[in-house]
């Protein structure tokens, strides 16, 4: 397949971490690692990120067809908060979501949440035209490792029963690092 084209196969998922925010203006090795790994995956249809800033006491999906990008941050300067990552969403992917996971609820969030810098502080440089549309969901803060387990197996099922939405799942927290204290990024599949 060639990078930078719309694919039909089923690509890996990769968890990666974002480290500082301050990454997301910066170049150095993390962010030309990102970088790379975005011009040498095929293009995906979209993008599901679950995030570990959205942890809330529910299990839900983004499903507007235009998140905000949210700077979920603070004392950092003025250059980061004016960074936006204007991506479109994609609602029939949250329905499908929703309906791979059932008997699960999946609640359909329209306006409360968006892209947070866990997700755009990586994907300006993997995608930096923003025209993938990105779907988050939430880690469910109610619900223990098995729950959550149990769910990355039903989207995995989605994967493979309809690979044209869901082709690249990034996990990103930026709590993580590897043994140098630096954000790690790692392959699953």
């Amino acid at each position: 397949m060639t990078p930078g084209k719309a694919s039909s196969e089923l690509m890996p998922a990769a968890f990666i971490g974002h480290g500082n925010p301050m990454n997301a203006l910066e170049t150095n090795r993390y962010t030309q690692a990102w970088h790379a790994f975005g011009r040498a995956v095929p293009r995906p249809r979209a993008i599901l990120v679950v995030s570990a800033h959205w942890y809330i006491n529910a299990t839900a999906v983004t499903a507007m067809p235009r998140p905000r990008t949210i700077h979920d941050f603070y004392g950092f300067p003025p250059e980061l908060f004016a960074v936006q990552y204007p991506a479109p969403g994609l609602p029939e992917l949250a329905a499908e979501i929703s309906d791979a996971v059932h008997p699960t609820w999946v609640g359909a969030d329209i306006d409360s949440w968006g892209i947070d810098h866990g997700t755009w502080s990586v994907l300006v440089h993997a995608f930096p035209d923003a025209d993938i549309p990105v779907v988050q969901l939430s880690i469910n803060a109610d619900k223990d490792f098995d729950y959550h387990l149990d769910l990355g197996a039903r989207l995995d099922g989605l994967c493979r029963r309809a690979g044209r939405w869901l082709h690249l799942r990034l996990a990103v927290d930026d709590r993580l690092h590897d043994r140098d204290g630096v954000p790690g990024t790692w392959r699953f599949g």
